[in-house]
């Protein structure tokens, strides 16, 4: 699921399309922000289904086995369990996948070819072969098998990836995401009773984290001349074109939670910044960030400009 540095990552996308557009118009900025998380969990919503597709495709490769010139008895009587797992037929009766279906209008009749070159990759599989020889199956045993598929058929494929990256723009981004939500439906994929196997959550509280993309957003907005002052002051010995845009808008974001959002610790502020920049801008940024982000709070608590809640929120 989409954790605080995600979002924050999100907010970052969001703030730098602001800045690179000649539309100002925030409200609309602020509505893209919040469909690129809702993408996010469409992009959870087709993943799955692709996963229901190389399933099912299972029978339609039975019956062209069935329809060959000289069929072999194996082809005749092919092994079909897999049309039987545990997981998939949970995930096809679960009325939340099945709403985000409709909603989402999903079909991958637009390529009908990754699901069958999929399918084939899992037939030629060893794993494939055992889970066929099992007699012994539960739903950990067909979760293990769709598991497989996932980490080691989709996401390894050229072909998925490339759907995935036409489909949604930031796909590199969000795939360790994906992986994280995925992760957590076979988990809560977990009863017998499959009107109780819930979907992965795409926050773990998206009633707070909206709150705090939006508010994160407008602050880095509202005052970003302010807080591009800070930097200036901090920067004079620094050419303005030889500092990345990116180390400038994070250092913004990071500004405005030291004096915005109380309950985050400067600490957890300035860490998640320099893990963010090590991904996002250049080699030299962490430290540069670093640096000028210890000034500009040094000079905040000074002028008592820091208030934080709570013990520890602040260090001397």
């Amino acid at each position: 699921m989409l954790n605080r540095r995600h979002l924050r990552v999100k907010v970052l996308q969001a703030l730098y399309a602001y800045h690179q557009s000649d539309n100002k118009d925030i409200k609309q900025h602020e509505k893209n922000l919040l469909q690129s998380v809702e993408k996010v969990y469409e992009m959870y919503i087709w993943m799955l289904s692709l996963i229901i597709e190389v399933v099912d495709y299972a029978e339609i490769d039975a019956q062209e086995r069935a329809n060959k010139h000289l069929p072999t008895a194996d082809d005749l009587k092919p092994n079909l369990k897999i049309l039987e797992n545990r997981f998939v037929q949970s995930l096809k009766q679960n009325s939340e996948y099945l709403a985000a279906v409709k909603k989402y209008k999903i079909s991958w009749a637009f390529d009908p070819e990754l699901a069958k070159s999929l399918f084939i990759i899992l037939k030629n599989s060893s794993e494939y072969a055992d889970y066929l020889k099992k007699t012994d199956d539960n739903l950990q045993s067909d979760k293990d098998l769709i598991k497989f598929i996932f980490k080691k058929v989709i996401l390894k494929s050229m072909l998925a990836e490339q759907v995935f990256e036409d489909k949604f723009i930031f796909w590199p981004v969000d795939k360790d995401v994906l992986q994280a939500l995925i992760a957590k439906t076979f988990k809560n994929f977990s009863n017998d009773n499959y009107k109780l196997n819930k979907l992965a959550e795409v926050t773990a509280n998206w009633d707070e984290d909206q709150e705090f993309i939006i508010e994160l957003f407008h602050q880095s907005i509202k005052h970003d001349k302010e807080y591009q002052d800070m930097i200036s002051k901090k920067t004079q010995n620094w050419e303005p074109d030889r500092i990345a845009m990116m180390d400038t808008l994070l250092m913004k974001m990071a500004i405005a939670e030291f004096i915005n959002f109380t309950s985050i610790p400067v600490k957890v502020t300035i860490n998640e910044y320099l893990e963010i920049s090590k991904e996002f801008s250049t080699p030299k940024s962490n430290s540069f960030i670093n640096g000028i982000l210890d000034k500009i709070l040094y000079e905040l608590k000074a002028d008592n400009t820091i208030k934080k809640v709570g013990r520890g929120l602040i260090e001397d």
